[in-house]
């Protein structure tokens, strides 16, 4: 049978584009960076350094696999290529359900920002109605998907610029009250045990560089390219989004206030910049919003696509799944599928797709930092055009902060410990799955893609 094929219609700069839409830097300041704020205060600024410092290893870890192994699988066809077919399953398990769920979460504040200007908005409906467009816009040709998502990528960085400088140039409090003294939303001493904990928040706001590896097969010159196209993302990100944290919470005329605003981003531009600057970065973030969840639609149907062509389901199923459009050359029913089942969760309640999302990355990563480890090893990444510098310094340093924060998630009972159980219970399910279905039917083969050609590598 032949192998599905995509098509190879991306340069770096373009997968670069898709990749920092699909992190969304001011998605991620204006709805996760809140959250942040409120477990750690003005920890939060050791929190996203910390995170910072975690990107990096896992940055150096994801460009090695991903040059070794540029598939549209992403992490689990990695793992499963490193670690073995079970663990790879499972984390397919994880990465299937949170990948669509968090296209949900990121949809949800398309109604909150364009509420600023159409009060009354329904919600869910809005969020449902942004996760059918962005499906729709995904099955066109992934360079048109490239330069649409470059054109909103601008617009979001120049709101984050903005929101930097009302921070930086009229500041409220030193620097040196963040790095000596920091301080918990509800009062006193922000705790280590509290900014660890943000720490997997901020981890989760940065995350994504790592998805470049999902467009391998859509990139010229993809082991080359996808490595650079995940370092320049981390770099890009972690700027994007620690500057203008940092100048919220060194610009806040009160802190108090600003912890205990509904929207405290939307608060501090208010006092800073009036009314009528909030409701143009509201419109903004709306708009980064809706690039994002294009992106990671994008993204996520790559995942799907891959996970029909490894023949992980039904026979049926993975035949639509693995449909390649025939004018377009992208998964268009993979895409259609996320789109549809992104927007059924969007009417959900978003606690619930905070606590399923929340800490299944800490697991990824581990799984990715043994793979770069065993991968060494045994040879099987020996092929890699990148190589990680001082190995194994990144994945062992990552492996000792993930089980940091893992430790502190289950200390948490609210999110971080029934978020570590559902996570638990998804590899279970995922491992029942394989030994029932899977290894009955013979066991499971992932498909090799089709090659690039010597043509398209030096067609840069």
């Amino acid at each position: 049978m032949t192998t599905p094929a995509l098509r190879r219609g991306l340069r770096t700069l373009g997968t670069l584009l898709i990749t920092l839409s699909a992190i969304s830097p001011a998605s991620s300041v204006f709805i996760i960076a809140p959250g942040v704020l409120t477990g750690a205060g003005t920890g939060a600024f050791f929190s996203f350094a910390a995170a910072a410092v975690v990107g990096v290893f896992m940055a150096f870890v994801y460009a090695e696999l991903a040059s070794a192994f540029p598939v549209a699988g992403g992490e689990y066809a990695i793992v499963a290529r490193t670690l073995g077919r079970l663990p790879g399953f499972a984390v397919l398990g994880l990465m299937i359900v949170t990948q669509v769920l968090i296209v949900a979460v990121i949809a949800l504040g398309v109604g909150t920002y364009l509420g600023v200007l159409f009060p009354g908005l329904p919600g869910p409906a809005v969020a449902a109605a942004t996760c059918l467009l962005a499906a729709v816009v995904g099955i066109f040709d992934i360079k048109l998907n490239a330069w649409v998502t470059g054109v909103f990528l601008a617009i979001e960085i120049l709101a984050l610029v903005v929101v930097s400088a009302l921070g930086l140039l009229h500041p409220a409090r030193p620097l040196t009250d963040l790095l000596a003294h920091p301080v918990a939303a509800g009062g006193g001493p922000a705790t280590i045990g509290a900014i660890a904990i943000a720490t997997s928040v901020a981890m989760f706001a940065y995350n994504g560089y790592g998805s470049a590896v999902y467009f391998g097969e859509e990139t010229q010159d993809a082991s080359r390219g996808i490595a650079r196209a995940i370092l320049l993302a981390l770099a890009i990100t972690v700027v994007a989004e620690l500057v203008p944290v940092t100048a919220v919470l060194l610009g806040a005329p009160d802190l108090t206030a600003l912890f205990g605003s509904e929207n405290m981003l939307s608060a501090f531009i208010t006092a800073r910049g009036g009314g009528t600057l909030d409701t143009a970065l509201s419109l903004a973030v709306a708009l980064a919003i809706v690039n994002a969840v294009l992106a990671i639609v994008l993204i996520s149907s790559r995942l799907v696509f891959s996970s029909g062509r490894d023949r992980a389901w039904p026979g049926a199923v993975n035949c639509a799944l693995a449909a390649v459009h025939p004018r377009f050359g992208t998964p268009w029913v993979a895409t259609a599928g996320t789109g549809i089942v992104a927007a059924a969760l969007c009417f959900v309640d978003p606690q619930l797709l905070l606590v399923v999302t929340s800490t299944s990355i800490v697991v990824v990563y581990a799984a990715l930092c043994l793979g770069a480890i065993i991968g060494r090893r045994t040879g099987s990444t020996a092929h890699a055009q990148y190589r990680m510098p001082w190995f194994p310094v990144a994945p062992v340093l990552a492996l000792a902060v993930l089980v940091f924060v893992a430790y502190q998630n289950i200390l948490d009972p609210a999110v971080g410990r029934p978020s570590l159980l559902v996570t638990a219970g998804i590899v279970v399910l995922a491992t029942g799955y394989y030994a029932l279905v899977l290894r009955r039917r013979g066991g499971w083969e992932l498909a090799d893609p089709v090659a690039e050609t010597p043509r398209s590598r030096t067609n840069r």
